[in-house]
């Protein structure tokens, strides 16, 4: 969360062939709703049961496509069979100055329900983050990067597994 990784993906299709999508703006297309409204209304366990939906048609119908996916997306048991995993790796402080620094900083906080309470934010980041590594086919560090460069990092990474 906050990595940048609509901002990288948006680069990278621009150098590549490849089209780009976002788990959760597909289930907030599938809901009619914003991912912090699914949550307030119909809690965590109903929303994990939209990525686990999303996660089975990836799987079977999107091939050669950039994917974004939400932070606990890394839970489904799909994921390496639906392709490469590209870990956008940062602490989490500097993914904080991150989206304070961002001109839609209010915006973008809003829109990230789990970083209301920072501290369960950094447990939650030093939790997955381990998790995140296992799964990870590419790591790609983005602290102080610029999205072109991350862009141009992840391309020349994934050319050597196609």
């Amino acid at each position: 969360m906050g990595v940048g990784k609509g901002s990288i993906a948006r680069e990278m299709i621009k150098h590549s062939e490849y089209m780009a999508i976002d788990t959760d703006d597909i289930i907030e297309s599938m809901e009619n709703k914003k991912i912090k409204i699914i949550f307030e209304d119909d809690g965590e366990k109903h929303f994990r049961n939209l990525e686990k939906k999303v996660s089975k048609w990836l799987e079977k119908s999107v091939k050669n496509t950039l994917i974004s996916t939400g932070g606990g997306f890394y839970k489904q048991e799909n994921l390496k069979d639906i392709g490469l995993v590209v870990l956008l790796d940062s602490s989490f402080e500097a993914i904080i100055k991150r989206i304070k620094e961002h001109p839609n900083a209010v915006k973008k906080l809003k829109k990230r329900p789990l970083l209301n309470d920072l501290k369960k934010a950094k447990e939650l980041y030093d939790e997955r983050k381990v998790e995140y590594l296992k799964l990870a086919d590419i790591v790609i560090d983005v602290t102080d990067k610029s999205v072109e460069k991350c862009s141009k990092e992840i391309l020349k990474k994934v050319k050597k597994y196609v």
